[in-house]
């Protein structure tokens, strides 16, 4: 597949170009959630703790939700095509560090730092080519849905790949693994090609870069650092707060000159579309943070090994399987906004249930059923919830709102780790572990707030849905 793909070939092709996308959406997705069940061994091996691994993993979604932006701006310059390379190169530069890191700092230098950076240049073109290749001949929601179902199922099927290949192997092969799939990415997606040439001469928002990811890192790792220090939380989030003020007059100013910003200020006043961003969020925060504390409550407090722990997870695995297989049909007979609403409460009531059939309960099985509702509810308002989003804009906007919901995902996901994390890290016992669910609990209620609010029928710009 050599030659250019583009408006007029057929379906087969296509679902070529879909298949190395997916997968590079999985990949990313995996390594979000696949050391949860590392984390004895990784502290053991490595002589860190608990909270140390923790920084680990909210350091990688957090580079990616900071840098995600900037890395969709990058695609006008570079070109889709080379970002998506560059991107899968770092990554897997990334991988291989990471598994042969010899104390926690490479492990950070691999993980969260090369895995995070190649994450944010890779993923905004799995987007941007998605819409730009399907956008004339098929309707691109099915392909978004295959995309974004892949990334739930690589968040869920995380731990139980992870956990199969460290109590097999070691942990330090699960890394292996992904440099093993992102080899075959390189390779499928050699006969992709550019619909639109790179522009060298476009301008890029060097500051607003720099503030905005500044911004993004100072307030998480101000909620990382509430455990041990109150008054440095505040100064952190308080200073991170400034930046972001910051990165938006300085957007703002841009736009007033009539330069171009590294993201436009209209993108924020379409009602519904702060909606969807919100309830994307939210869903992500609930998900990854859900598999934090669980993964590492199981394995800290009640002494299970990495495949016990992910044989468990099996059930959000399942969850989000089943619904994402069912949502192009469910899409036909219910509005995004219903979809989105029984999601939220679907997972609501999982996070409930973990919280009161484990309390006592010396089976791991009492798990099984709270996240099978988690990974139901989360898959069932995947798909509807970036449809909403992207559907607000229109084509030519494209490449910005995808960029703009990747970090707002992203960010989901490091606050989930971040929050409910270190509420259980402070104390590691069932009381932190209760306290951290209830918080992810009545943040829930918040994305179902949001979804409330969304509007029972939308203009649709960009996308079939």
């Amino acid at each position: 597949m050599s030659e250019a793909v583009g408006v007029g070939r057929p379906s087969g092709a296509l679902r070529k170009i879909l298949v190395p996308l997916a997968l590079a959406q999985f990949i990313c997705s995996f390594a979000g959630s696949n050391m949860n069940v590392m984390i004895t061994d990784i502290s053991k091996d490595l002589d860190t703790t608990v909270q140390g691994v923790q920084i680990a993993i909210t350091l990688f979604l957090l580079v990616m939700a900071a840098l995600m932006i900037p890395g969709g701006k990058l695609t006008d310059r570079w070109g889709r095509k080379r970002c998506f390379t560059i991107g899968l190169v770092i990554y897997g530069v990334g991988a291989l560090m990471s598994a042969a890191s010899p104390g926690l700092g490479i492990l950070i230098l691999g993980n969260s730092i090369f895995e995070g950076v190649g994450t944010a240049l890779l993923i905004p073109p799995v987007y941007i080519l998605t819409t730009l290749l399907f956008s004339d001949t098929t309707s691109p929601a099915r392909a978004f849905g295959i995309i974004t179902g892949m990334g739930g199922v690589g968040a869920a099927a995380g731990p139980l790949i992870g956990g199969l290949i460290t109590t097999a192997i070691s942990w330090r092969a699960a890394f292996l693994f992904q440099a093993l799939i992102v080899a075959v990415i390189l390779w499928l997606s050699r006969g992709i090609v550019d619909p639109i040439a790179p522009d060298p001469t476009r301008p890029f928002d060097t500051l607003g870069a720099v503030l905005s990811a500044a911004g993004l890192i100072l307030v998480v790792m101000g909620v990382l650092s509430a455990d041990n220090d109150l008054a440095l939380m505040a100064v952190l989030l308080v200073v991170g707060a400034v930046f972001l003020a910051m990165f938006f007059l300085h957007i703002r100013a841009r736009e007033r000159r009539h330069e171009e910003p590294l993201l436009s200020t209209g993108l924020f006043r379409n009602r519904t579309s702060n909606l969807g961003l919100v309830t994307q969020n939210v869903q992500w925060l609930m998900l990854i943070g859900t598999a934090f504390v669980v993964s590492a409550y199981l394995q800290v407090v009640r002494g299970y090994n990495a495949i016990q722990t992910g044989v468990i997870f099996t059930a959000a695995t399942g969850g989000i399987l089943l619904s994402s297989l069912a949502a192009e049909r469910l899409a036909k007979k219910y509005a995004q906004r219903t979809l989105i609403m029984a999601g939220f409460i679907t997972t609501i009531a999982g996070v409930l249930v973990l919280l009161a059939l484990v309390k006592g309960s010396p089976s791991p099985w009492a798990f099984a059923p709270g996240l099978l509702l988690i990974g139901l509810g989360v898959g069932v308002m995947l798909t509807p919830s970036v449809n909403v989003v992207q559907s607000a804009f229109p084509e030519e906007q494209q490449g910005e709102i995808s960029g703009l919901s990747r970090c707002i995902s992203n960010l989901g996901s490091s606050l989930g780790t971040a929050v409910a994390g270190t509420i259980l890290v402070s104390g590691l016992t069932n009381r932190s572990y209760a306290a951290s669910m209830i918080v992810l609990a009545i943040i829930g209620i918040v994305g179902l707030g949001a979804a409330l609010l969304l509007p029972t029928q939308q203009a649709q710009h960009a996308l079939d849905v």
